[in-house]
């Protein structure tokens, strides 16, 4: 069996730019990854789906997910069968801004090359992750980048690997398409130079105003993570609605972990570091 992470995806900042004539928005994003997620097992075997874990049942009955679309793409591309049973261990909500299916569609690619001995750098497999999603490339890059376009052109970007984040989910899953929609159409310009958080820090998510209309529980998660100690950076990531705080010491992100799982214990939470 063959096992890949699928780690969650954040966005350091996320400007957008401009609507485009096909449908997508032209954007500016600094995308950054936790050293946790999901998971993504491959076994031989005739082509099978199976999910697991404390969000299973948010995809239960899915005939079609991004896993799968991902392992036909591939055997397409590579002109071979699309074998393997696929186990994803679904431990992020969905809906939620950090890349989730995404990052599965990203593993599945992962372990599918593994297997058959492909370099992970092979432009073939970028090229199907384009195809299959705008946060698609970076989850399998993988590593903290400025992405522009719709997100799939992609420039590393060195720093914050180890630092301590915190992730707090409302409970509200917010559909990508209408945040996007609700956006005013106004350029705000471009993300600086300079360190990586530095430009997180000068920078902002322009998602974040429509997504709070559609679903205010939002700016709840922010003004608890804003009113934390230790912080160095308090966002919401993607479209919504998971927010992130990033922290000094891990001894500070406990500590807003503790508080904010007393004061909505019904939300989700989940404390990690920058990979």
């Amino acid at each position: 069996m063959i096992v890949e992470q699928a780690p969650a995806k954040i966005n350091l900042a996320l400007h957008v730019r401009a609507r485009r004539d096909d449908g997508y928005h032209e954007i500016e994003t600094l995308f950054a990854f936790l050293q946790d997620g999901d998971e993504v097992r491959l076994a031989d075997g005739p082509p099978s789906f199976t999910v697991e874990g404390p969000f299973a049942g948010a995809l239960a009955g899915e005939g079609d997910n991004l896993v799968t679309r991902a392992a036909y793409a591939y055997a397409t591309a590579f002109a071979g069968p699309a074998d393997g049973a696929f186990t994803l261990v679904k431990r992020l909500p969905v809906a939620s801004g950090i890349g989730g299916g995404s990052a599965d569609a990203a593993a599945a690619l992962r372990a599918l090359a593994r297997r058959d001995g492909i370099l992970l750098d092979d432009p073939r497999l970028f090229a199907i992750a384009e195809g299959l999603g705008s946060d698609v490339p970076a989850c399998l890059l993988g590593r903290s980048a400025l992405g522009r376009g719709r997100g799939e052109q992609l420039e590393p970007v060195d720093g914050l690997v180890g630092t301590p984040v915190l992730l707090v989910n409302p409970g509200v899953a917010v559909s990508t398409g209408p945040v996007f929609a609700a956006w005013d159409g106004r350029d705000r310009g471009a993300i600086g130079d300079g360190s990586l958080l530095g430009r997180a820090i000068l920078g902002r998510n322009d998602l974040e105003a429509p997504a709070r209309r559609i679903a205010p529980a939002i700016g709840d998660a922010l003004t608890l993570l804003i009113d934390s100690d230790g912080t160095r950076l308090v966002r919401m990531s993607g479209s919504g609605a998971t927010c992130f705080a990033l922290y000094k010491r891990p001894e500070d992100r406990a500590a807003a972990a503790r508080a904010i799982r007393a004061a909505r214990p019904g939300w989700w939470c989940l404390e990690s570091a920058l990979a």
